[in-house]
């Protein structure tokens, strides 16, 4: 598959960066994307039967994929369900989701994660005009976020956020830069490769499997977006797809 010319790649960057992602399941939940997108929410429900997925990554195997959009539309979907939802911007690097719900990115996980004392969760939380669905931006940029995401710290947040939230849903950067995806791939519930039709590389998608694999994350499946009508005329340009089962090692995810 041909990949994005880096000059188209870092225009969708900086426009998702400064305007943030469009939450179609929200401005248009009638629509038949919105219900893909609450198919894929089924779908990640019952992936599991025997274990409840509260925590959950979205990431893709390069950069301006659709993860992005993704996490914050079935973000939407769950709250919807009446779940009590968070969005987590993970990708301090890139951060996207203060943009898309309009909010200032002066303090969030980064906060949470450098502060010397134990700060109150409500006070770094916000809640959305979504019912059920509230969001922690990244914050101030870190000269280190790799060391910040594998310290012990995240892990008891991620324990606290499970606790206080149905579904925690955690938007990282891509798999193919840098290891901040692998991190926490390897510390929550499940993991969903996004690979964007006639954009990813079927090297770099094998070698994003593998990066998982790696860290032992449970990878749940792989949703495949940007779908032209003449390719699958069922989901149109923007259509969504998955496939999610138990992690198997031996069944490779993108042949």
């Amino acid at each position: 598959m041909f990949g994005f010319s880096k000059k188209r790649q870092k225009a969708l960057e900086d426009v998702s960066m400064h305007k943030g992602v469009g939450l179609i399941t929200d401005y248009a939940p009638k629509s038949h994307i919105s219900e893909q997108f609450r198919t894929l929410r089924t779908n990640i429900q019952y992936s599991d039967a025997d274990h409840q997925i509260k925590t959950l990554v979205f990431t893709s195997s390069g950069p301006s994929e659709g993860k992005s959009t993704i996490s914050g539309n079935i973000a939407v979907t769950f709250a919807n369900q009446g779940l009590r939802t968070l969005l987590v911007d993970a990708d301090t690097r890139r951060p996207t989701v203060h943009a898309t719900f309009s909010l200032l990115n002066e303090r969030g996980l980064v906060t949470l994660l450098t502060s010397k004392e134990d700060l109150d969760l409500s006070e770094y939380i916000v809640p959305t005009s979504v019912d059920h669905l509230s969001v922690l931006p990244t914050g101030p940029v870190p000269p280190n976020p790799s060391e910040l995401l594998s310290s012990k710290r995240m892990e008891r947040l991620i324990a606290t956020l499970a606790k206080n939230f149905d579904m925690v849903i955690f938007d990282v950067p891509p798999l193919g830069s840098v290891t901040d995806a692998q991190i926490l791939a390897s510390k929550v519930d499940a993991t969903v490769l996004v690979v964007p039709y006639g954009i990813a590389q079927k090297g770099a998608v094998l070698a994003a499997k593998s990066m998982l694999e790696q860290v032992d994350a449970n990878i749940i499946g792989v949703v495949q977006n940007r779908v032209p009508e003449e390719a699958n005329g069922y989901y149109g340009y923007y259509g969504y797809y998955g496939y999610y089962g138990k992690k198997d090692k031996d069944n490779t995810a993108a042949k």
